[in-house]
């Protein structure tokens, strides 16, 4: 009978030690070291071969085939965008996002969809047949357009052995897994959800997909942090890393590409929580304009860019006496430190007494506003609050705000001013360009300005003119 010896693992990034430790040295958690039995002797001869093929031979470059490899389509346009065109065959993908955020309906729509053009494995670790079947109903009963295809294939189990038996037996074209954190591979003797266990469950995945060409899709939990649980590891082991963000509370979905080997990661797909599932948002621009408030003191609109999509978002701003020592700045969807600068720029250039305000900044629909292209909307937005005069309703501010004042032009702007002008604005500031020769799309006026007090100007509608601080010439 062979000894068996126990080591410590942290769950957070995968150090060994000996003995336990309350706080890992490598990442700095406390108490996430996990007691793990090791067995002595080799497991030799147990289990499936490793490696990515059989037997491995090397070759030269130049004879290696540069073909293109054909994409598979996916009826599901926003999942096929944030692919990067469709699946690729022989591909691993991991998803992951918050509890309840609509990772495994979206799984089984694609699923769902792709069923009738190829045979899909669908494999749960946390719900049984029959609850999949009474989710599937709901979404072919209320959308209407997805069948129950005979190629769908469902099975309840968390042995990856067993996992890869049915495999055999259906042989699928596209193998879903959920989740990675629920698999186990009976001859490692840690729990389930460990990080061995999700370790190698997911490299044995991956050899699975690259000697076979199915395709597979693993759903990952997401820890309080954010980030997928398990070792960062994981990430380096699948092609493309999916995350499908959102607030439980807001209808409205969005799925990012954080890698993807075979794509850009900057597209983004736009869904909407509904009773039919996830239903694809095709002009996102418009759903969330859908409720906004003409002439209101606060609001402004901003253009920004996801990948290649251009948004437009509506940012609110409001000031208040502050009824405190120090005034606050509270932003929900943009950068505290965005808000802090452009409070700052607006006090010292623009004279606005703001340092004893409270500042709330607000992007509608639960978006999340990263680039420097929202200052001026950001800035329009506090202003109009401050003077308690509104923007005007039919213009978007699109500029980023220097330490100076100045304003700043960003990227692909002629491609943000043909969405504007595609939905009905009339008016967009800008900052002043610095090629003559540039040409700007029609259907829109383009007010060009090259400080913030210009801009501001020029959008508010105000019954007597700004104070004049130090102005940008």
């Amino acid at each position: 009978m062979s000894k068996t010896q126990s080591h410590f693992v942290c769950q957070q990034c995968g150090r060994v030690s000996a003995g336990y430790m309350g706080r890992c040295p490598q990442c700095g958690e406390f108490n996430s070291m996990v007691e793990e039995v090791i067995a002595t002797e080799p497991q030799a001869g147990k289990g499936a071969a490793r490696g990515l093929s059989g037997r491995s031979t090397a070759s030269r470059l130049n004879d290696v085939s540069g073909d293109a490899e054909e994409r598979i389509p996916v009826p599901i346009g926003e999942f096929a965008r944030v692919l990067g065109g469709g699946i690729v065959p022989g591909s691993i993908v991991l998803v992951g996002g918050d509890p309840g955020i609509g990772k495994s309906t979206l799984m089984l729509q694609m699923a769902l969809e792709m069923a009738g053009r190829q045979r899909v494995l669908y494999v749960s670790g946390e719900e049984s047949e029959r609850q999949i079947k009474m989710r599937a109903l709901r979404l072919v009963g209320a959308g209407g357009k997805i069948s129950l295809a005979d190629d769908l294939f469902l099975v309840t189990e968390t042995n990856l052995d067993t996992i890869f038996e049915h495999v055999q037996e259906t042989h699928p074209q596209l193998l879903i897994v959920d989740s990675i954190q629920t698999v186990y591979m009976p001859a490692l003797e840690s729990a389930a959800g460990s990080v061995s266990q999700v370790r190698e469950s997911a490299s044995r995945l991956r050899e699975f997909a690259k000697t076979s060409g199915v395709s597979v899709f693993i759903i990952g939990h997401v820890t309080k942090e954010g980030v997928i649980a398990g070792p960062r590891v994981l990430e380096h082991i699948v092609d493309t890393v999916l995350y499908l963000e959102g607030d439980r509370f807001q209808a409205y979905r969005l799925l990012r590409s954080v890698k993807n080997r075979f794509g850009a990661t900057a597209e983004v797909g736009v869904f909407e929580m509904s009773e039919r599932g996830l239903v694809e948002v095709t002009n996102p621009s418009e759903a969330f304009l859908s409720e906004r408030m003409i002439n209101t003191a606060g609001s402004a609109i901003a253009v920004t860019m996801e990948g290649t999509r251009p948004l437009l978002v509506e940012i609110q701003g409001l000031t208040s006496p502050t009824q405190f020592g120090n005034a606050r700045r509270t932003p929900n969807g943009v950068d505290i430190n965005r808000v802090l600068m452009i409070a700052a720029v607006l006090t010292r250039r623009m004279n606005l007494r703001l340092a004893e305000q409270d500042i709330f900044v607000n992007v509608v629909s639960g978006l999340k506003v990263d680039e420097p292209a929202a200052d001026l909307a950001i800035a329009a937005a506090v202003a109009s609050s401050m003077k308690d005069v509104p923007v005007k309703a039919d213009t978007v501010l699109i500029g980023e705000i220097g330490l100076a004042g100045e304003l700043r032009m960003p990227g692909q702007m002629p491609v943000r001013l043909r969405e504007a002008a595609k939905l009905g604005f009339k008016t967009a500031v800008v900052p002043k360009r610095l090629r003559k020769g540039e040409l700007w799309p029609g259907g829109i006026e383009i007010i060009e300005a090259c400080s913030l007090y210009q801009a501001l100007e020029a959008a508010l509608i105000l019954d007597k003119p700004l104070p004049k601080g130090r102005k940008v010439a």
